[in-house]
């Protein structure tokens, strides 16, 4: 160690006056009693010798966390959420998820889902019947939106669209066939889902 101070001034190992002898204790034992320094003593010697510090631990992590009273449970929505990352290509069917999240590329016929989210960067061919959808990036195919569907600044869809409201933000581009339905008329129209055995 040096006895140089590091980057806050403070000295690498402890001062301690020329001619004063280092008292060693083995391990296990308490070192002897240093008598106390006189400020006489002091001025002789240099700095006064700080005393020793406890050593710092670092912050205990309980093994298993508990959660605070009312603490965050997961909803069955985020249970049953299906993520499509970026630069991941999927294609086929895809039943019973409450929420599809589409960054990178999905081709496939999606039934019984509540939201379908696309980002900027997702793609979406097929058909979907679902409550929600809002669109960044690019749908197309069938698309029957029983509620709301919302089409972001860079969002487009192309296709037969049917929907139970609208909305789209400047920028917005939908083409195709569209129709704005009333909710009975979109019960209707999807097929109902088979039943579970």
């Amino acid at each position: 160690m040096s006895d140089l101070p590091d980057d806050l001034g403070i000295p690498m190992k402890p001062a301690r006056p020329a001619g004063q002898q280092v008292t060693v204790a083995p391990l296990g034992r308490n070192p002897a009693p240093v008598p106390p320094r006189t400020p006489e003593a002091a001025r002789q010697g240099g700095e006064a010798a700080r005393p020793a510090e406890a050593p710092r631990r670092p912050a205990e992590v309980p093994a298993n966390p508990v959660p605070a009273v009312g603490g965050l449970r997961r909803s069955e929505t985020d249970v049953r959420t299906l993520i499509v990352g970026r630069e991941i290509s999927l294609s086929g069917e895809i039943n019973s998820c409450n929420k599809l999240v589409v960054e990178g590329s999905v081709k496939a016929n999606l039934q019984n889902c509540r939201d379908v989210d696309i980002s900027e960067t997702g793609l979406f061919k097929g058909s979907a019947s679902i409550d929600e959808a809002e669109v960044r990036g690019r749908f197309e195919g069938n698309l029957t939106v029983r509620k709301r569907l919302l089409i972001r600044s860079t969002g487009k869809v192309t296709g037969t669209i049917r929907y139970g409201q609208i909305e789209i933000e400047c920028g917005g581009q939908i083409s195709g066939d569209i129709q704005a339905q009333g909710h009975e008329d979109l019960i209707a129209a999807v097929p109902a889902a088979p039943a579970a055995d």
